[in-house]
């Protein structure tokens, strides 16, 4: 027998200074059991940045070709993709593709990932590539906020430039959000 997916509940106050969002969020993300309490903090992250109408988790693990992150408009046609982790950059180039008229992107877990994407979409020679926007956390953060694990979160999180403010608990914590790109080919 299967073991089920997690409920967590996140109230979050987002301003997203640069993107003219202030909203209050209340976020239904389903967990699956082989998930880590890092990449579950990176789908609620990636929804955070790129928050617009309608948009939404994906089915996270339980499906592995379908986005982390995703928004449709109102005649159902996908305006964002996200994928949060390590993807490959073969399969971001053929989504990019998929999506031409999307916005699609990477939230990576740490720089480091994020360079080796992009080192590795250079070395194959991706072209199509350069419209996937990326970025990535500092893995600081993101272990700080899955040090506790609670199925009922609120937190604050204020997006000035490239720079991440989260409050959580009484606790403050900040982090860059790094940025990149495959340069033309």
């Amino acid at each position: 027998m299967a073991l089920a997916s997690i409920l967590h509940d996140f109230q979050v106050s987002l301003a997203h200074v640069d993107a003219g969002v202030e909203r209050q969020l209340a976020l239904r993300v389903a967990r699956h059991p082989s998930e880590s309490m890092t990449r579950l903090w990176l789908r609620v992250l990636a929804e955070c940045l790129h928050w617009r109408e309608g948009i939404g988790q994906g089915p996270g693990l339980c499906d592995p070709e379908a986005p982390d992150v995703l928004a449709r408009d109102l005649t159902g046609a996908v305006t964002l993709w996200v994928r949060v982790g390590r993807p490959e950059p073969l399969r971001m180039q053929r989504e990019a593709d998929r999506n031409a008229g999307a916005d699609v992107a990477v939230l990576f877990e740490a720089p480091r990932w994020m360079e080796a994407f992009v080192a590795e979409a250079r070395a194959a020679g991706l072209t199509r590539l350069g419209r996937v926007g990326l970025a990535a956390v500092e893995p600081a953060l993101l272990a700080d906020l899955a040090r506790v694990e609670e199925r009922r979160t609120r937190l604050g999180l204020t997006v000035v430039g490239d720079h991440l403010y989260v409050e959580r608990d009484g606790r403050a914590f900040d982090a860059p959000l790094l940025r990149g790109y495959v340069p033309g080919i």
